[in-house]
């Protein structure tokens, strides 16, 4: 038998076969479909992540900088009080100018001291160096502030160096 014997079989077979090869062609266009969409969002996904990088690298590109001039800040503060202990009222003037322009500067690049004094002692911010018995604070709170702590907008440059109260004998 043949094609001919039999045209509706044929016919049949042949559309079968049609419309097998549409439904996969169907099936890979969704399935291509699908992962053009993956992959825009995934590109998406990416453009985000990798623009909020930049743009944290861009705030936080100060700090080692910021590091530096809180070191010579320390110096200046020494030399500040020096001053002040010899008496020369002129040049303490200028000093604390100076040292009020240099602050200024600093928190105009997102750099500020972190406050310690009469703080509960916080491990992320305070670097306890000694413990101090105190009967008018609370245990772990800070008594006195062994070297200034800095802060680069939210994340902690320096700590600070701190003495923390403890319950009094």
């Amino acid at each position: 038998m043949n094609e001919q014997d039999h045209p509706r079989e044929a016919e049949t077979t042949g559309a079968a076969t049609v419309s097998d090869e549409l439904a996969e062609a169907q099936r890979q266009r969704d399935d291509y479909l699908d992962q053009l969409q993956r992959t825009r969002a995934e590109f998406v996904n990416f453009q985000k992540r990798s623009k909020a990088q930049a743009d944290q690298n861009q705030v936080y590109a100060v700090g080692n900088l910021g590091l530096d001039l809180v070191a010579v800040l320390d110096n200046f503060e020494r030399a500040l009080d020096a001053a002040k202990a010899s008496g020369a009222s002129v040049i303490v003037d200028g000093l604390e100018l100076v040292h009020r322009q240099l602050l200024s500067a600093l928190a105009k690049h997102g750099i500020e001291p972190i406050a310690a004094i009469g703080e509960p002692f916080d491990p992320n911010q305070h670097e306890a160096l000694m413990q101090q018995p105190s009967a008018e604070h609370p245990a772990g709170t800070v008594v006195a502030e062994l070297g200034k702590g800095y802060r680069l907008k939210d994340r902690v440059l320096r700590p600070s160096k701190v003495a923390v109260s403890v319950a009094a004998p």
